[in-house]
């Protein structure tokens, strides 16, 4: 095999993601358009993804890799190896979607005690030398040879504290040079091996290290959360170094073209001097912004404006911007379409719309409904007292409420177990990633803007306060102080990611202003209305203006209808008759099961009627003009009897201790025992009791009825819709239709009034989706109930198998994510898809809709959309986001 697993820079353009990683095809594309970027090389993805096959570098790499690094030398008129003159290189991972911080980096690769002692005499800089040297043994030590950086720190204590220097930040040449032979014997006595000097062993055991870092744990659990394919692999970037510790004017940072926090527009970033690359990202050091920086270095930061216009106007887009100044010269490490949060995507989008850059179309793509579901959430009551001990830099907006927790592990042991907890860090490392994803939010002492906490904050939409100079941090005691106040772990604290705030105690919660907007309590057009409910009004309308799905509720009450219909509901798509015996009612279902005979039975169900007419008549009044669909009870028996087990304990303690039973007791347990199923999920449920008790079925047609004629009476417009669940076969469809048509028409005669009330059967067993051109003839419209076709299809039981087994199955990449939360398209997906056909091949005009949870997820709603299907219900909290969602499937091709 001939093929070649490495391009030079000048190779390829930003569409070769999947061959060149994204910071592959970001760099070449950026030497393209001529920007000052360091030469370099890229290994392919197709390396990595024969080397996690096989376990082996690809033979054919090594002799790729003397040939490239031959070219680089004649580029740079370096020699990689060579002491006089030396070339450097990092080593940085870069996949096909960006993962900041979750795989790995080796910079000053190249690197001897020669080299070292050579850079010192030339640069005339011994500090500059001994700091790039020492940067790259602990790089080294940690990611290749997996050396817990604890061991560095020890080290690092040790010889500051023996020193004069406060920090290492201020240590002298001599210093760094002990800190170098430090940091090597902890090489040694860990790997029981020399520390190699080949810089030719340092390069290929780097790329190495970035291949492996690709299934680590932080890596596998970033792609499971932002549902990133497990079989991509990552590309490997070998790039010329450039030192931004090697002067004054050196130094290095991080810029977005716009605010990625808040969408203002203006340059946005952190500048470190005399700093490499990562101490920016890591937040070991707190940067200056953008405009001390103009302030510092004029010149150079015209040069970098001048940069990231051009960057901007080219990709269309928001952009993240990594550069390192060395001695006074800007270099471009590496560029990318920037993170941001929810109201920075909403706001920069239309900005984009205005300056004539992208139509609203593209807008609409570059939202999402997770976004929206964000902007969503709660904010902070400021109205009342509150206790602010200190205020950080405002890296990721959002309010949290947690207890202070100071390890990464503990916080998700803590979030597990039910706690609310924030994450309290000096500075977080991609190794902090699983505590950040269970806490609220995440608070620092150290970093800025662009630190690692804030990148990852504002990608998985976490709040985030940085920068927190006020506040110490230990961590090995677990608390930090501020003043004269000590934050011990498990106190409760509250921080604000929107102004930086950070509070004692728990601050209450308000609801935010894109929410008071969108149910109707605040108007776009107000003075008051903040830009971003602006944004969302304007982009939530042209989404309606395109969406071909229509949005309905999941709605079983009045009051749920009404908030649903402000949200922008269409209608009920589901109204679950059997909640409405919940609570207080339940004993009328309890009462139904213990009934003697036909007349107790008869009765009971006869108290039940007026209740749901109530009710009935409270939707469609809400929902005037548009539909209601009223699914007929499907109550699983165990959700309203007393638990088996409970009632034969209490019956066997009773006769042990001869106390006298009751009557009634004995009966209810009777009926218990007698009703007892092994799975209530798959048995006496839906349409299955309608037979068996058909009276209780058409006591609901007798109520809806009745109920659609007092709404039309109050001059409203009732558009009641029948629905059968758990239908498996059309002849239990067209008995039971049979049986509600009759007592339809039975209750409207002498009304004087005709009405056609549609009745339709839910489409929730695999049986019904594969035959339903038969079941088709006799229903007006298809619901599909995910939820249960997906428990039957998969054979989960999802009360069960989501605190058991399945988090380990997502966890082993078994599942690429839960399939109650996104629609499984490749198995239940199939039978969806089965069952349109059947039924468009009845009529083309077959009313089809999803009514399980799947009909709010905005991933599902892009297939649902691709099978036509006409509409999707949903709670009422996620109507906007289904319209949104919607407006996007019908734009995204």
């Amino acid at each position: 095999m001939n093929e070649e697993l490495i391009h030079p820079f000048t190779f390829g353009d930003m569409s070769q993601k999947d061959l060149l990683g994204g910071k592959g095809a970001n760099l070449a594309e950026m030497v393209r358009i001529g920007l000052p970027v360091p030469p370099g090389f890229t290994i392919t993805t197709h390396a990595c993804r024969e080397y996690l096959r096989t376990g082996q570098m690809p033979s054919r790499l090594n002799d790729q890799i003397d040939a490239a690094l031959k070219d680089l030398e004649m580029q740079s008129g370096k020699k990689f190896g060579g002491v006089d003159n030396p070339l450097l290189v990092s080593v940085r991972s870069g996949a096909k979607f960006s993962m900041p911080g979750m795989m790995e980096t080796v910079l000053n690769v190249g690197m001897t005690p020669e080299v070292t002692e050579s850079m010192a005499a030339s640069s005339g800089n011994p500090r500059f030398a001994w700091d790039s040297y020492r940067r790259f043994i602990e790089m080294f030590g940690k990611i290749v040879c997996e050396i817990s950086p604890d061991e560095f720190h020890k080290v690092q204590e040790r010889i500051t504290s023996s020193s004069s220097a406060e920090n290492i930040q201020n240590a002298d040449g001599e210093s760094l040079k002990q800190l170098c032979d430090g940091f090597i014997k902890v090489i040694t006595l860990a790997t029981g091996r020399e520390f190699p000097q080949d810089p030719r062993e340092h390069l290929i055991r780097s790329i190495e290290a970035v291949f492996k870092s690709w299934n680590s744990e932080r890596a596998q659990m970033y792609r499971r959360r932002e549902r990133i394919p497990s079989d991509l692999g990552t590309a490997v970037n070998i790039q010329s170094m450039v030192f931004g510790n090697l002067s004054d004017d050196s130094g290095t940072g991080v810029a977005f073209t716009r605010n990625p926090s808040t969408g203002e527009l203006g340059r946005y970033g952190d500048y470190l001097q005399k700093a490499q690359g990562e101490d920016v990202v890591a937040g070991i050091r707190t940067p200056i912004s953008l405009d001390e920086f103009e302030q510092l270095s004029p010149v150079v930061a015209g040069e970098l404006d001048s940069v990231m216009e051009l960057l901007e106007a080219h990709y269309e887009d928001l952009c993240d911007i990594e550069f390192t100044i060395e001695k006074g010269k800007l270099w471009i490490l590496q560029t990318r379409v920037g993170k941001r949060t929810a109201e920075a995507a909403f706001r920069i989008a239309l900005q984009f719309v205005d300056e004539g850059r992208i139509s609203m179309d593209e807008a609409l793509r570059r939202v999402s409904g997770d976004q929206l579901a964000m902007l969503m959430f709660p904010q902070f009551d400021t109205s009342g007292p509150l206790h602010e001990i200190a205020r950080g830099i405002a890296a990721s907006p959002g309010a949290a409420v947690g207890e202070a927790v100071f390890d990464s592990k503990r916080a998700f042991d803590l979030s597990k177990s039910g706690k609310r907890v924030i994450l309290v860090r000096r500075e977080t490392s991609p190794d902090d990633l699983v505590g950040m994803v269970a806490s609220q939010g995440i608070l620092t002492s150290r970093g800025g803007k662009t630190s690692h906490a804030a990148v990852v904050a504002r990608g998985m939409g976490k709040t985030a306060v940085c920068g927190t100079d006020a506040i110490s941090v230990d961590e090995r005691a677990n608390l930090f102080t501020v003043g004269v106040t000590t934050v011990y772990e498990g106190d409760l604290i509250s921080i604000d990611g929107t102004t930086g705030a950070v509070y004692l105690g728990d601050v209450p919660v308000v609801a935010s202003s894109v929410t008071s907007y969108l149910e109707g309590r605040l108007s776009a057009t107000s003075d008051e209305a903040a830009p971003i409910v602006k944004a969302v009004d304007r982009i939530l309308v042209y989404a309606d203006s395109k969406r071909k799905l229509r949005v309905r509720t999941n709605a079983d009450t009045p009051e749920d209808a009404i908030r649903a219909r402000i949200l922008g509901a269409e209608g009920v798509g589901l109204c679950r008759t059997e909640h409405m015996f919940l609570g207080p009612r339940r004993s009328y279902v309890e009462r139904l099961v213990l009934a003697e005979n036909d007349d107790v039975q008869h009765s009971v169900i006869a108290e039940m009627e007026p209740l749901q007419r109530a009710d009935f008549v409270g939707i469609m009044m809400a929902m005037s003009g548009l539909p209601v669909t009223i699914r007929l009870l499907d109550p699983p028996l165990h959700e309203f009897l007393p638990s088996l087990v409970v009632l034969s304990s209490e019956m066997a303690r009773a006769e042990a201790l001869h106390e006298e039973v009751s009557p009634r007791d004995r009966a209810l347990f009777a009926a218990v025992n007698r009703l007892h199923e092994s799975n209530p999920m798959l048995g006496l449920r839906g349409v299955r009791l309608g037979i068996l008790i058909p009276e209780l079925y058409k006591m609901q047609v007798r109520a809806l009825v009745h109920a659609f004629l007092e709404v039309r009476k109050l001059g409203h417009d009732p558009r009641p819709e029948v629905m059968i669940p758990l239908v498996a076969t059309q002849r239990e469809l067209l008995y039971l239709r049979q049986t509600l048509e009759e007592e339809i028409a039975k209750t409207f005669k002498g009304s004087g009034i005709r009405y056609e009330i549609p009745i339709g059967s839910m489409i929730e067993t695999p049986r019904a989706a594969i035959t339903a051109d038969r079941s088709g003839v006799y229903s007006d419209f298809f619901s599909f109930g995910t939820n249960d076709l997906t428990q039957l299809t998969w054979a989960f039981s999802r009360d069960d198998v989501e605190s058991t087994f399945l988090p380990r199955y997502i966890d082993l990449e078994l599942l690429p994510f839960n399939p109650f939360e996104s629609l499984d398209e490749a198995g239940v997906g199939i039978l969806l898809r089965t069952a349109v056909d059947l039924a468009r091949g009845l009529r083309s005009d077959f009313k089809l809709g999803v009514c399980g949870e799947h009909g709010g997820d905005p991933r599902s709603i892009h297939f649902f959309n691709s099978l036509g299907l006409d509409y999707v219900s949903c709670s009422p909290f996620r109507v906007p986001i289904a319209r949104l969602e919607s407006g996007r499937a019908s734009v995204i091709t």
